[in-house]
């Protein structure tokens, strides 16, 4: 039998001697007796001195662990005291935010007022006239049918081949075709201030305007300056009562310098004649206001602190390559004028020029230059016979001409037309916050008559726009329109200019469309001033 496997021996039980130290409570660690400071010896290496008392283990463990629970309850602490802090941030910068969108919506409102009181103001102004202004604001179309063309020898049709249809403006431009005496009636229609009846201080476009002394008003692309002192309207223009002539086939038509003629008035239709307050000069060849030479566009202020009349004008030569801007003065506005000098303002071409005076005196020249690309403002100095160094360049490669500025309640406006010599074109309006620009195109201001007077601004040229006092908002629109072929022969366009209502066309730069105000030009056979205006002439 096998024998029985041996026994596995059992291992004695681990026998844990107790700790020579109690054990720490918290880590259970083996923790020495506390020494009485007072029975402990001093070392013997500085006898008498009595030794610190040092802590246990245990003690220092407790006390790091207390240290380290004060730091976490500091650290608390700030968290408590961070968060109140950020609470009362978030509470001020909301309170800020409050008041700031508080000031938003009083300024929003501010401004709605502001502009609802100038809406209103406007309105009643507006409203005030409206009476008195209703029959020129009033649209009146215009349907007149064009005299058919001259007929053509059958014959030369076919010896030649056929012709193209002449345009209405070839035709119109000819003196004798049946479309040029349609608009240039002969004077049994004149308007004539020395006869009475119905036709008694109306207006008629086109028609030959007489004086007081039963001639042909010549005062062609000229202005009006209202006199404070004698309290009387002066109209100086150019004389054209010369023989029309071109210096060689392929050049312009002409009339040799007679000089600025100069016409005086109460009511804006009875005109005497104050007689050539400027003359040419009918023998020295070197003179700019020889006759051989082009004095153009003549413009009069008054300078309030000279006490003269200051007139400017464009200045060239028969080949208009002068191109320069002339000054004259005088005591009266009747004249004599004294010629001063011609100079090229800024060093640049000048051709159809104006000058406009503004309501603190300040006064400015404009005027077409780079071959009528653009057109340059700069103003006068103080006594109105010079230009100062600022000049700023306006409606750049737009190619316009025959300026004509005026302002309502802070805006500047201006009529431009464009270059097609004699030949009429389609005028725009532009508007500027600021005299020296930017300005803005608002379009074409021509309203009523049909597409064919309104894309030629009724067959006329700007030339000059009057302000009515007492009518705020109204103006006279002055225009010639020119004869080529017979120059003393051309006649006048006076027209009501309003400005009120939306512009037809957005901003030059698609900013949207501006927040001035429209301006329209409207045609009227026949016209008259309200009543009511005569008080404040």
């Amino acid at each position: 039998m096998p024998s029985p496997p041996a026994a596995t021996p059992r291992p004695l039980p681990l026998q844990v001697s107790p700790p020579p130290f109690p054990l720490c409570d918290l880590c259970r660690t083996p923790q020495p007796p506390p020494v009485d400071a007072t029975s402990a010896t001093p070392p013997a290496s500085s006898p008498g001195a009595r030794r610190q008392p040092t802590l246990p283990l245990h003690g220092k463990r407790r006390a790091f662990l207390m240290r380290i629970n004060n730091g976490r309850m500091k650290m608390r602490n700030k968290q408590r005291k961070s968060s109140a802090l950020n609470f009362d941030a978030g509470c001020r910068s909301s309170l800020s935010f409050i008041v700031w969108s508080l000031v938003g919506v009083a300024l929003i409102v501010c401004f709605f007022s502001v502009v609802r009181q100038a809406d209103t103001r406007q309105n009643h102004i507006y409203f005030r006239h409206l009476s008195a202004t209703r029959e020129l604001e009033e649209i009146e179309e215009e349907h007149f049918r064009l005299p058919p063309p001259h007929k053509v020898n059958p014959r030369a049709v076919k010896r030649r081949g056929p012709r193209k249809a002449p345009k209405v403006i070839d035709q119109y431009l000819d003196e004798s075709s049946a479309v040029h005496a349609l608009f240039f009636p002969d004077e049994r229609s004149a308007v004539n201030p020395t006869k009475g009846g119905n036709d008694s201080m109306y207006f008629y476009p086109g028609r030959v305007w007489l004086d007081t002394d039963g001639h042909a008003i010549q005062a062609h692309g000229g202005g009006i300056l209202y006199d404070h002192i004698t309290a009387k309207y002066y109209w100086y223009g150019e004389n054209k009562d010369g023989l029309t002539y071109q210096t060689h086939p392929k050049s312009t038509y002409r009339v040799d310098i007679i000089g600025v003629s100069c016409y005086s008035s109460k009511n804006l239709w009875s005109w005497t004649n104050e007689g050539i307050v400027l003359p040419g000069e009918p023998t020295n060849v070197t003179h700019d206001l020889h006759k051989s030479k082009v004095l153009e566009r003549p413009k009069v202020i008054y300078n309030d602190h000279t006490g003269q009349y200051v007139m400017w004008v464009h200045i060239d030569d028969a080949n208009y390559t002068k191109a320069s801007v002339g000054v004259a003065v005088s005591n009266s506005p009747t004249g004599p004028f004294t010629y001063l000098y011609s100079f090229r303002p800024h060093g640049f071409e000048s051709r159809d020029m104006t000058i406009f005076k503004d309501d603190d005196g300040s006064a400015y020249l404009f005027y077409s230059s780079r071959d009528n690309t653009e057109l340059h403002v700069s103003p006068l100095t103080k006594d109105y016979l010079n230009i100062t160094v600022a000049m700023r360049r306006i409606l750049i490669r737009r190619h316009r001409e025959a300026p004509a500025v005026f302002k309502l309640q802070g805006t500047y406006y201006m009529i431009t037309s464009g270059c097609s010599g004699w030949a009429p074109n389609r005028a725009l309006a532009h508007a500027a916050e600021s005299i020296m620009g930017p300005w803005e195109t608002l379009g074409n201001p021509c309203v009523g008559g049909n597409r064919f007077f309104r894309l030629t601004t009724f067959l006329s040229q700007s030339t000059f726009v009057l302000p009515l006092p007492g009518l705020p908002g109204t103006f006279i629109f002055m225009a010639d329109r020119w004869n080529p072929s017979n120059l003393r022969d051309s006649r006048y366009v006076w027209l009501p200019l309003f400005i009120g209502g939306l512009a037809d066309e957005p901003l030059d730069y698609s900013f949207g469309f501006p927040a001035w105000s429209r301006v329209s030009i409207y045609w009227h056979r026949k016209w008259r001033l309200p009543e009511s205006w005569k008080g404040y002439t």
